[in-house]
């Protein structure tokens, strides 16, 4: 491949900055993008220099990539300018606390300044101040310029807890980050704590011990989807916990989610002990990004309560999916050490929740990259193929791009915000536990874990 300007451009970044997390917060929104356009694997990167890179792209799907309107998450960018749906210009709720959590990132990383950073995430909250909410919670999507729900399904076009779960675990990092700053940066942080006190958790339990997904001004709790069991919603449940207006008593946590113990399991698939019964994958494990969502901020280092370890839980629940891309039953071209992983992305056949149980060959990146922290040198196997070995194949302006698949020869040039957002964060926490600490160290989110019975060492 052609070593060209943007590879000039990475070199003498490099040289003027010693390392990339040393350099100033000087350089401007266009110099950050051309020094991220670099082709793959046209040099040669240390680990920790491949790492800044792939961050620093996929930190761009949130940056350069934001609905201009709202400086939110877009629910997807195609490369290939085709949206079937017109849907270029729809926010998604989820990914959009993913967002939040990557812009802290780019100014800890120098991507942007700290101003630049500060004036996008004030734009992005004065928004959701005035999006549509239901009972505090807002939509799946939102149309990015109105800031109106656009209705997720037919019945699905009111409030989503699980959705609005994400977000405000990002704002509430994004909190903590900007608290102690500028006159600026606390009513930032102000601005915040607002929208996080109006969220009704405990509306949402619809007179149960559990929490519902969904509520619609126009069908109520006609979806009926009641959150149980284990998959990626247990942030859901600490956030209603830690609220300190609409908090949740302890056994909603306990009979809902954790069905009154029925969520133990005891199986050990490849070897890996797993704990949890995955809703849908009895003696098996669900999609990665079960391990992923609600483990942003919420540290999982430590963390245990009467259930599970949930570092031991999540790191095998990893090393199931690379057990089961090393076995490769199917015998899919391409699987092995250095391609591994499955979770909810595109696929030839449209969306679909890949997992050891619904294998379709189909890999996804952020699976891999987003299991860093539980996983660091396996997962940098993976980086290193996609980058080195597939190439502009599967990497692009925001990263890598969500799915491929080599038995199909099938490479996409897509995106979607909700597999891009954990690669940036969580490479992050395996490199430096930012977001990790920053959550943790919300005072509500200390107490919430502590009234549903948590251990863990950031807890004081």
């Amino acid at each position: 491949m052609k070593k060209g300007r943007n590879y000039i451009l990475h070199l003498l970044s490099l040289l003027l900055c010693g390392s990339l997390l040393s350099c100033n917060q000087t350089s401007t929104t266009t110099e950050t993008t051309e020094a991220a356009t670099t082709t793959a694997g046209a040099e040669k990167l240390s680990d920790d220099e491949l790492l800044t890179l792939v961050q620093r792209n996929t930190f761009q799907y949130f940056w350069d990539g934001a609905e201009p309107t709202s400086g939110l998450a877009r629910e997807r960018i195609h490369m290939d300018g085709e949206y079937p749906q017109n849907d270029q210009n729809v926010i998604t709720t989820g990914a959009s606390g993913f967002g939040v959590m990557a812009i802290l990132v780019g100014i800890e990383r120098g991507f942007i300044t700290r101003q630049q950073g500060l004036e996008r995430l004030q734009k992005a909250v004065d928004y959701l101040g005035k999006a549509d909410r239901f009972h505090g919670a807002w939509p799946h999507w939102m149309q990015g310029e109105t800031g109106k729900v656009k209705p997720f399904g037919k019945k699905d076009d009111g409030g989503d807890l699980v959705e609005s779960a994400f977000l405000v675990q990002g704002l509430l990092t994004v909190r903590q980050y900007f608290a102690d700053g500028n006159e600026q940066e606390k009513a930032l942080a102000a601005s915040i704590n607002k929208l996080w006190e109006g969220v009704e958790w405990n509306w949402y339990r619809n007179g149960t011990n559990a929490l519902y997904w969904h509520w619609s001004p126009n069908y109520a709790w006609e979806m009926n989807f009641q959150v149980r069991g284990y998959d990626e919603c247990l942030i859901m449940y600490i956030l209603a916990a830690s609220s300190p207006t609409h908090s949740i008593p302890a056994e909603v946590y306990h009979e809902g989610w954790a069905r009154s113990g029925g969520i133990k399991a005891d199986v050990q698939p490849y070897g890996h002990k797993i704990e949890l019964k995955h809703n849908g994958a009895e003696g098996s494990v669900g999609p990665l990004f079960w391990s992923h969502y609600s483990y942003l901020g919420l540290d999982p280092r430590g963390l245990k309560d009467r259930y599970a370890d949930y570092w031991q839980h999540n790191r095998n629940h990893t090393l199931v999916h690379r057990s089961y891309a090393l076995e490769n039953p199917k015998n899919y071209k391409g699987y092995g050490e250095h391609a591994w992983g499955f979770t909810s992305s595109y696929s030839p056949k449209g969306y679909a929740g890949h997992s050891p149980k619904n294998d379709l060959g189909v890999i996804s990146p952020t699976a891999a990259l987003s299991s860093f922290p539980y996983t660091p040198k396996e997962s940098m196997q993976v980086i290193r193929h996609l980058y080195e070995n597939l190439g502009d194949k599967v990497w692009g302006e925001y990263g890598f791009y969500d799915a491929y698949s080599e038995t199909e020869d099938w490479y996409p040039q897509r995106y979607l915000g909700i597999d891009q957002g954990p690669i940036v964060v969580m490479i992050e926490n395996g490199r430096s536990g930012l977001l990790w600490d920053l959550f943790m160290s919300a005072p509500e989110v200390q107490q919430g874990l502590k009234k549903l019975g948590f251990e863990s060492p950031k807890l004081k």
